[in-house]
């Protein structure tokens, strides 16, 4: 029988109070039960809305068709015809957007919790452990850089039509964003390893502390290395600024540097090896995800921490729930500000920000509203940490070291909806085409590719 309620089945979390101190999970997962009624709501219509919002083509009214019958196996099942990492995706996609925002359920109440449910059946899966057959290999090789997520997904595709595949990660840790980028209270850095070692037992190749184009170049991977594809899954790992005075000042950083040092090195832990600057008051500029996630690591590091963002709240574009749970942490909100410069002592120190008050106009490029500054409304207030999450653009390096390379003015990778470049052989995706976007386009992004490079060899 249907479950005709209108609202989702609340998630469980920790009390606001209690994980400002501490680094581990804020939402805590459904329990079979949960995940039961939830997936009950389920109207199963017939064209499928939330399949059409979803990047990667996601099974959904199958999935929640299984786990309302407890076929839990059968399932998840469903989910990895589709998607290789989906304890990644069930955390941190944005499907209020996406799927859950395509539910016809929500037109007269709340969507029906997808995410959630994927979440609960991923978890449970693993607790199973991981025993993947491997596929039967068709003889050729494609070469994958960078496992950030639009490389694991091109990588799980090809891994499953046969492919020898490597993967080529720059850093020591295998993920890209999902281990630098994302905290640890939002995406555990063990539900990454357990969707990486799952790659693995499919037979997926991964070489860490290989940075491409220094170490060996594109040229060199389909040449004397023996590859017959490349695909370039890099990202946009370089920061944006907003150019103005006192921006190099001491206590200023990028939102990757900064998320950088405390999830990757775990800067938070007593004793580790990778200082963080522990400031006193942290004003976060930005309204993305990313301010989301840094604002509320200085928050845990004992910081007074305050969001400043040049657009009203409506405008914010970091999910909803993010929203809400930095402001359960005490986070305070300086919308409708933009800052003018950083303020310092004479030793170069941070001590405060210069800013103007702004006002919504006629919409902008983007749909947006445009933010103009009120004249005469400018005033100054004290931090010693200012984190910029402005968004960041592709490194320069593969470009540089790749003749022929075609890129953007940002250097953004130029490649077609199937992710071909303008070198023969190499197919490109993710952030590292798109500038910064979301986990789960990344994936569609890597998972066009694996079928555009599986056309691309077989027609050879």
């Amino acid at each position: 029988m249907v479950n005709g309620q209108l609202t989702k089945c609340p998630m469980p979390i920790q009390d606001p109070k209690e994980r400002i101190h501490n680094f581990g999970e804020v939402a805590l997962g459904y329990d079979e039960e949960t995940a039961v009624r939830e997936a009950e709501r389920c109207l199963h219509c017939k064209n499928a809305p939330c399949m059409q919002g979803c990047p990667v083509g996601v099974h959904i009214p199958d999935f929640l068709r299984l786990t309302a019958e407890r076929r839990f196996d059968e399932a998840y099942a469903a989910i990895r015809q589709t998607s290789s990492l989906p304890a990644v995706c069930g955390r941190v996609c944005p499907q209020e957007t996406q799927c859950e925002g395509s539910c016809v359920r929500g037109r007269k109440g709340e969507a029906v919790a997808i995410g959630r449910i994927e979440r609960f059946l991923a978890d449970r899966h693993h607790k199973g452990g991981e025993n993947s057959a491997l596929p039967p290999r068709n003889g050729h090789r494609v070469a994958i850089v960078g496992s950030g997520p639009a490389g694991l997904a091109c990588a799980g595709d090809l891994a499953a039509l046969g492919y020898e595949v490597t993967v080529y990660e720059a850093l020591h840790l295998t993920g890209g964003v999902l281990v630098y980028g994302i905290p640890e209270f939002r995406l555990p850095k063990s539900v990454v390893q357990r969707e990486v070692d799952g790659l693995r037992a499919r037979g997926v190749q991964i070489i860490t502390n290989a940075v491409v184009g220094k170490a060996f170049t594109i040229g060199e991977l389909l040449g004397e290395m023996g590859y017959e594809a490349v695909f370039l899954g890099t990202g946009a790992g370089l920061p944006n600024f907003m150019n103005i005075p006192g921006e190099n000042a001491k206590g200023v950083f990028s939102a990757n540097e900064y998320l950088t040092r405390i999830n990757l090195m775990k800067a938070y832990e007593e004793g580790s090896e990778t200082p963080v600057f522990r400031a006193r008051r942290v004003a976060v500029v930005g309204g993305g995800n990313v301010a989301m996630d840094a604002a509320r690591c200085a928050r845990r590091l004992g910081a007074e921490t305050f969001i400043v963002y040049r657009r009203g709240e409506e405008e914010l574009p970091a999910r909803r729930e993010e929203v809400l749970h930095a402001k359960e942490e005490g986070i305070v909100f300086r919308t409708l500000t933009n800052p003018l410069e950083i303020l310092t002592d004479g030793e170069g120190n941070v001590v405060g920000m210069k800013c103007i008050r702004m006002e919504l106009g006629a919409a902008d490029a983007s749909g947006r509203r445009r933010p103009i500054p009120v004249p005469q409304s400018e005033f100054e207030f004290e931090v010693d940490c200012v984190i910029m999450a402005l968004g960041t653009s592709p490194n320069p390096l593969m470009a540089r070291a790749t003749e022929g390379l075609e890129v953007k003015p940002r250097g953004e990778i130029i490649a077609d909806e199937s992710g071909q470049t303008s070198l023969e052989g190499v197919f490109a995706g993710g952030d590292a085409v798109t500038g910064s976007a979301t986990v789960i386009l990344a994936m569609g992004a890597g998972k066009r590719a694996a079928r555009a490079i599986d056309r691309y060899i077989q027609g050879k």
